[in-house]
């Protein structure tokens, strides 16, 4: 269905316990663990080349910044990625993904610019009658890249091939996305603003998120399938 390319990609990561997300998912939904703990993830980055597949890009509306709020499920044993929230910097893609795809798109006013490798990312929700939410950061690549081992937290976190949504009736749809595996770094953040948590009422736990970061990958995306 889509083609687009990600760029500039900051993983921001924190384990949390199950219950604390339980509310907040779908009861068909099985919440993914990686030793014994949910995982919350904050993720800026910028959409480029978004485009009907087969179909030239559209000035104007094919390059945006966005910030997901998510966390990782199952469901009939199939891993996937929730999200709690999509920030974007494009009102007209905000709306299309919200009908075509039944996700938590908001509008944000938001700005990505990258020099010397550094990141800067700021974000302030605008969209009427939803939660407050905000977040401002500077955060740079370090180390060589990698691809992530099986196994490991970082395969746990990141190498997920659809994500769940959720209708107004609260009917569930899996989406499949296609990219290769992520070209993963090590990163540095300076987090000035973060108050992406307070919409699900979640408060960060008092560590350090795990930080990885990815400078480019192509993804294709399918129709959503509705699931019994």
């Amino acid at each position: 269905m889509l083609s687009m390319h990600w760029f500039n990609l900051l993983f921001m990561h924190w384990p949390l316990p199950v219950a604390a997300l339980r509310e907040y998912i779908p009861a068909s939904l099985e919440i993914d663990t990686f030793e014994n703990s949910a995982w919350l993830g904050l993720v800026p980055f910028e959409m480029r080349k978004v485009r009907p597949r087969y179909l030239p890009s559209i000035s104007g509306l094919s390059t945006f910044p966005e910030l997901n709020l998510r966390t990782y499920v199952r469901f009939q044993g199939c891993p996937g990625v929730w999200f709690f929230s999509l920030d974007a910097g494009n009102p007209v893609a905000v709306r299309l993904a919200r009908a075509t795809f039944f996700l938590p798109y908001f509008d944000a006013a938001m700005g990505h610019h990258r020099v010397d490798h550094v990141s800067t990312f700021k974000s302030v929700r605008t969209h009427k009658r939803s939660s407050a939410a905000s977040f401002e950061a500077r955060y740079r690549p370090v180390g060589p890249i990698r691809r992530a081992v099986p196994g490991s937290v970082e395969h746990f976190l990141t190498e997920r091939y659809c994500f769940f949504s959720a209708d107004r009736n609260s009917r569930i749809y899996r989406c499949d996305v296609h990219h290769r595996p992520w070209p993963l770094q090590s990163a540095e953040a300076d987090v000035s603003l973060n108050r992406m948590g307070q919409q699900i009422a979640i408060q960060l736990p008092e560590v350090a998120p795990l930080l990885h970061y990815a400078e480019n990958l192509a993804v294709l995306g399918w129709w959503p399938e509705r699931l019994g």
